[in-house]
């Protein structure tokens, strides 16, 4: 693996460590302000990845999956970062600290309509991720080293497409509770 691969596992990783970190300030150790400072950590390792595959490029790599990758993570991580703090931070409080409600499952109509507002994220997701691609293109100026770029964005329209049949298929035939008929 490639310094760039290496950045994204490092950046997820510890994505999910200063949330945890996070979380066990503000809930266990009832330290909210620390608990914050953690938590807006996050968009730092957005920031860290996208210089590290920055300066890559511009050292004159070609551009690889990895560097692809590293737009997708950085622009899945702008638009879905809040809502999955949000699901963990509910999870936490729930299951760890005892506290809160228990999280709802989604059924029916409501279970559609969150996975549309989904759908519509990881569309978000897509647009500004293909925004930053063809700007490390158009930056680059060289199609040989950046042929990786536009393959991700290839694979990632017919994964768009076929969460958008997944979500429809919600709208015809909605989600049941178990045991219900």
């Amino acid at each position: 693996m490639n310094l760039v691969a290496w950045a994204i596992v490092t950046c997820e990783v510890l994505f999910w460590v200063v949330i945890l970190a996070g979380f066990t300030a503000r809930y266990i150790f009832k330290r909210p302000t620390l608990g914050l400072i953690f938590l807006a950590m996050t968009p730092v390792l957005d920031l860290l990845l996208l210089m590290i595959s920055g300066v890559d490029l511009a050292r004159g790599a070609t551009a690889t999956i990895a560097h692809a990758l590293a737009a997708v993570y950085i622009s899945v991580s702008i638009v879905f970062g809040k809502s999955m703090i949000a699901w963990a931070d509910e999870r936490f409080r729930y299951y760890v600290t005892k506290q809160g409600a228990k999280p709802a499952k989604r059924y029916g109509m409501d279970h559609a309509k969150h996975y549309f507002q989904g759908w519509v994220k990881h569309l978000l997701s897509f647009v500004l991720a293909a925004g930053i691609l063809y700007g490390l293109i158009l930056w680059i100026d060289d199609a040989a080293r950046t042929e990786a770029l536009l393959s991700i964005l290839s694979v990632w329209s017919v994964v768009v497409g076929i969460d958008l049949i997944i979500t429809v298929t919600y709208f015809i035939w909605p989600r049941q509770a178990k045991g219900s008929s």
